[in-house]
């Protein structure tokens, strides 16, 4: 293997896309985003919610959403290969828009993130590339805050529907962070997770707060 990932999962909004810029950013690693790995719109196999006020709408946090086969064949070019050909998703646009080259530059890890990256814990484990897998976490109302203020800038949803399906999502937090936890990772504050990589790398420097 030329490089191994190190996963962070963790319920919509509870910081793994800051946390993993902020890695990124001090060791010079790259960041394969799972979510570029979603399903496009018009994917008849796409699921759907069918209880509560927001039935009827696609439930982009469900697991069948994405296709963990294509991620899982990103990563395993990565370790091995040290760069691969990855999608370039668009909310916008509903789905793909093209594809892109992701070069490790010769880094011996890389970061993986998304909603769904406990899923490919396990198989990465018995593949021997996984470096280390943490599942990011914060009290549910501040989850529930920043997922909020982030989709409503976005405008991903229209506002009423991004509220009731905010407030769904917070209710189920614990359950997510459980099953993540279940298939593998270590649970941890932004603030940890940081700290457990530093430790990792084997860089002597302090996590900063925020």
């Amino acid at each position: 293997m030329r490089a191994q990932v190190i996963v962070l999962a963790g319920p919509s909004g509870a910081g793994k896309s800051r946390l993993a810029r902020r890695i990124a950013e001090r060791w010079g690693l790259s960041i394969l985003r799972l979510d570029d790995f979603y399903k496009s719109g018009g994917d008849p196999t796409l699921p759907v919610i069918t209880v509560g006020a927001n039935a009827g709408i696609v439930d982009w946090d469900h697991p069948d959403s994405w296709l963990p086969e294509d991620a899982m064949a990103a990563l395993t070019a990565l370790c091995r290969e040290g760069r691969a050909q990855v999608p370039v998703y668009d909310i916008a646009h509903d789905g793909r828009t093209g594809w892109q080259e992701l070069d490790l530059g010769g880094a011996g890890y890389f970061l993986a993130e998304g909603i769904f990256a406990q899923d490919i814990v396990a198989g990465c484990r018995d593949a021997g590339m996984l470096a280390a897998a943490y599942c990011v976490t914060q009290r549910p109302i501040v989850t529930f805050w920043r997922r909020l203020t982030r989709d409503l800038k976005e405008r991903r949803k229209p506002p009423l529907v991004l509220l009731r399906r905010g407030l769904d999502l917070m209710r189920g937090q614990r359950r997510v962070v459980a099953d993540a936890v279940a298939k593998g990772c270590v649970q941890v504050t932004p603030h940890e997770g940081y700290a457990a990589v530093a430790a990792l790398l084997g860089t002597p420097t302090r996590a900063p707060r925020g």
